[in-house]
C-alpha cells in the first residue's frame, strides 16, 4: 500500500505516511467504536444495565457522530485540517479509556457522544486530505486503505478485545485501546509536521459555505445512495451475530468464523479494488465512470448476498454469501468517499463529505430500529432480511441512473 503512494501532491514520501496513518487511524476508530460490544458480556452485568439501556448507550453514538460530520467538514476547509484530525483523534481516544471508569449508564451515555464527536473528525478530515494531497491515479489505493480499516477495524477488536477481557475484565479493555489511540498522535504530529505550515485549507475568497453546498442537487444524490450503500453493511454489522446464533442456531465459534470470512474478504476487496482503479485511471479510464461501476457492482453484490443469507441452509452455502456480502462492501467503501472528493474539489471535500456522511449515516439511526420492529412485529428476520436487500438493490439502480456525470463541480 504504502509503495502506491510515494508521489502525492506535496512531492515527497510524507503523503504516503500521512495515508498510512489515516488508514491506522481509522482501524482504530472502529476498534475503540465497538469495544463496548467486547466488553458488553462483564460490563452490562456489572453496571446492572437493562437491554433498553445498553441501547441506549449504544445508540448515543450515532446521535452526536451523525450531525457532527457537518461541523467538522465545515472546520477542515477552514483551518488547519491536520490539526482538526489530531483533535478529534484526542477527543475519541480520551473517551474510550475513560469509559473504563464508567459507575453506570449516565456517565456510559456521556462518554459515547464525546466518543461520537471526536470521531465524526475520520471521513471528512481524511477526505478532505486525500482531495487536497493526493493525485486523481494514486486516489483509489488511498481510499482503499481507509475501507480495509473499516473492516479489520472490527476483526481485530475482537480478537485483542476478547484477549483483554478474558485475562483482566472489561475496563481494561477501554483503557488500553484508549491509550493505543493516543499513542497514535506520536507519529501523526511528526508526519504531518511540514504539511502542517501550508495548511490545505481553502483561502477566506474561495472557501465553499454549507448553505451553498445543500444547495447543490448532486450533494443530495449523493446523500441518498449513501443512506442505501451503508443500510445493508449496517444490516448485517448490527444484528448478523445474533441472527446466526439465536436463529439459525450457530455457535459463538462459528459465528465468529463466519463474520470474520466476511470482514476479511472486504479488506482483501478493498485493496485489491482500490489498485485495480488506480491502474484504470493511470492508463487514461475516465476516473468516475470507472468509480461508478464499481459501485453499482458492489451494491447488487450485497443486495444479493443478504437475500442468499437469509435463504441459505448450508455452512458452507452461507459462508459463501458473506463472502459476496464482503466482496460488495469492500468496493462500496472503496468508491463512495472517492467519488464524492470528485464532485467537491480539494477546497471544498471537508464540508461536501460532512453533510454526505451525516445525512448517509441516518441509516445507522434509523436502520436498527425498523429491524427491530420488523422482527418484533411481523415475526422473524424474513422481512428485515427482504427489505435491506431491496434497499441495497435500489442503491446499485440509483447509481445508475440518478447520479450525474461524475467530475468536479465548479463550486
Amino acid at each position: 500500500m504504502a509503495t502506491q503512494l510515494t508521489e502525492g501532491r506535496a512531492g515527497s514520501g510524507r503523503v504516503t505516511w500521512v495515508v498510512v496513518l489515516i488508514a491506522l487511524s481509522v482501524l482504530l476508530n472502529y476498534i475503540d467504536r465497538g469495544a463496548i460490544g467486547v466488553a458488553a458480556p462483564l460490563m452490562k452485568e456489572e453496571l446492572k444495565l437493562s437491554a433498553t439501556g445498553f441501547g441506549l448507550a449504544v445508540s448515543a453514538f450515532f446521535w452526536v457522530y451523525a450531525p457532527a460530520c457537518l461541523l467538522v467538514g465545515w472546520l477542515c476547509d477552514r483551518f488547519c485540517v491536520y490539526r482538526v484530525f489530531a483533535l478529534g483523534v484526542a477527543i475519541w481516544a480520551i473517551s474510550t479509556a475513560l469509559t473504563g471508569f464508567v459507575g453506570g449508564l449516565a456517565s456510559l451515555i456521556l462518554l459515547r457522544l464525546f466518543l461520537g464527536l471526536g470521531e465524526s473528525i475520520a471521513f471528512p478530515g481524511s477526505s478532505k486530505i486525500f482531495a487536497a494531497e493526493v493525485p486523481v491515479e494514486r486516489r483509489g489505493i488511498a481510499n482503499a486503505s481507509v475501507s480495509a480499516a473499516i473492516a479489520f477495524g472490527p476483526a481485530l477488536g475482537v480478537l485483542f478485545g476478547g484477549a483483554i477481557l478474558g485475562e483482566w475484565g472489561w475496563r481494561p479493555v477501554f483503557w488500553i485501546f484508549g491509550l493505543a489511540t493516543l499513542l497514535w498522535l506520536v507519529p501523526w504530529a511528526i508526519a504531518s509536521a511540514p504539511l502542517r505550515v501550508r495548511s490545505a485549507a481553502a483561502p477566506p475568497g474561495k472557501r465553499v459555505s454549507i448553505r451553498s453546498l445543500i444547495r447543490i442537487p448532486t450533494l443530495w444524490r449523493m446523500s441518498i445512495v449513501h443512506f442505501l450503500s451503508n443500510y445493508g453493511f449496517y444490516f448485517l454489522l448490527a444484528w448478523l451475530p445474533l441472527y446466526l446464533v439465536n436463529t439459525v442456531g450457530y455457535s459463538i465459534a462459528e459465528m465468529t468464523m463466519l463474520t470474520t470470512l466476511s470482514f476479511t474478504t472486504q479488506g482483501v476487496v478493498a485493496l485489491a479494488g482500490g489498485w485495480v482503479s488506480d491502474r484504470m485511471v493511470a492508463g487514461g479510464a475516465n476516473e468516475g465512470e470507472v468509480r461508478r461501476r464499481l459501485m453499482i457492482i458492489g451494491q447488487f453484490a450485497i443486495g444479493i448476498a443478504i437475500a442468499g443469507i437469509a435463504m441459505a441452509d448450508a455452512y458452507l452455502m452461507l459462508a459463501v454469501w458473506l463472502a459476496l456480502a464482503g466482496f460488495g462492501a469492500g468496493l462500496i467503501a472503496t468508491n463512495l468517499f472517492a467519488i464524492g472528493q470528485i464532485f467537491a474539489g480539494p477546497r471544498a471535500a471537508g464540508s461536501w463529505i460532512g453533510v454526505q456522511n451525516a445525512l448517509g449515516n441516518i441509516s445507522g439511526i434509523i436502520g436498527p430500529i425498523v429491524t427491530g420492529l420488523i422482527v418484533d412485529y411481523l415475526g422473524g428476520y424474513t422481512y428485515a432480511f427482504a427489505s435491506a436487500a431491496v434497499l441495497s438493490v435500489l442503491g446499485a439502480l440509483l447509481w445508475w441512473k440518478l447520479i450525474p456525470e461524475i467530475h468536479t463541480l465548479d463550486l
